[in-house]
């Protein structure tokens, strides 16, 4: 699936203004989720931007407890209520666990795709074994796979998974919660760019073939900030430096 190499993560963003700012100054991938409790919000926005809407990603997540295939078909279309769209581009399974069985489950986001409810399958936090069975399980591809992918925490693993089945890898929690400003490498690669920690985390994922990144912000100059980080070119080996520092800190487990 083409994203762009920068979206907005929306959790905990309770202002539709804000994501109106974001579309205003160029984003055009919106990620949210049924728990995080703000799709009308971005749907307020959507509704109040001059932006088209066919120019604009909007991915949701199906949360946990309503993964059983009736709750599937009701929650999605509550979800596009919410919304304010006719068609989630981007719905995903937020996690495999609770209600979620691969089989019921799956066949029901099958149904969604062939009727026209949404326009492609993601998969979210998922392992290795489980993107085997999903792959399995569904008849259409796996456009979209949503993790925690930061400097302190990434699987190289499912990146050369998305890599293999040509799927888009999408970095959630970017800058680490702000841990980034505390990565001495990063820091330092920063200095060397005359640019800040959160420029270069984003520069890494972005550089990184089949990965997008979805860091959430509030203020313009932080939506800008982020937005432009995408043009900044590290090289192979500052690339390198991060790709190297401990994997340790994971901030949302299962």
């Amino acid at each position: 699936m083409e994203l762009p190499p920068v979206g907005l993560g929306t959790m905990g963003i309770d202002d539709p203004r804000v994501i109106e700012t974001a579309l205003a100054v160029g984003y055009r991938h919106l990620d949210t989720a049924q728990i995080y409790k703000n799709e009308d919000v971005v749907g307020d926005a959507l509704a109040a931007s001059s932006v088209d809407r066919d120019q604009v990603t909007v991915a949701t997540k199906i949360w946990a407890d309503s993964l059983a295939a009736d709750d599937v078909h009701a929650t999605a279309a509550e979800s596009a209520a919410r919304l304010g769209v006719d068609v989630i581009d981007l719905l995903y399974v937020h996690r495999p666990i609770e209600s979620y069985q691969p089989r019921e489950t799956l066949a029901a986001f099958d149904e969604l795709s062939a009727n026209g409810t949404i326009g492609a399958v993601g998969l979210s936090n998922f392992t290795l074994d489980e993107l085997a069975i999903a792959r399995d399980r569904l008849t259409v591809p796996v456009a979209a796979h949503q993790v925690e992918f930061h400097p302190l925490f990434w699987s190289p693993a499912l990146l050369e998974d998305a890599r293999a089945h040509d799927t888009t890898l999408v970095a959630y929690s970017p800058l680490a919660g702000g841990r980034v400003r505390e990565i001495d490498t990063v820091v330092e690669i920063a200095a060397a760019h005359e640019t800040t920690p959160e420029a270069v985390a984003i520069a890494w994922l972005t550089a990184k073939p089949n990965v997008v990144t979805i860091p959430k912000a509030s203020s313009r100059p932080h939506l800008v900030a982020n937005l432009a980080a995408a043009d900044l070119s590290l090289s192979a080996d500052e690339c390198r430096r991060i790709d190297e520092i401990d994997r340790t800190v994971e901030l949302y487990p299962e």
